[in-house]
């Protein structure tokens, strides 16, 4: 499986929610946080997203807390 990254920002319900899913699942990830680490805005503008939580696995990159898409990283 690849990593998991999840670029989050600070009070962001659906990052903490996101999170929270994959903790549950003991699924490790990689977490950026935008607000903390600005240099990656670019890269995730560039990927065709303007809201977090993204997440990006491999192939497979989406935004927003999504359980379904969530469950294909199990």
């Amino acid at each position: 499986m690849s990593t998991v990254t999840v670029f989050s920002k600070n009070n962001c319900v659906q990052c903490k929610m996101t999170k929270k899913f994959l903790d549950d699942k003991n699924l490790s990830y990689r977490e950026i946080n935008l607000d903390e680490e600005p240099q990656y805005i670019d890269y995730v503008k560039n990927l065709g997203f303007t809201a977090a939580p993204v997440i990006e696995a491999g192939d497979l990159v989406f935004s927003g807390f999504q359980p379904d898409k969530l469950k294909e990283l199990l």
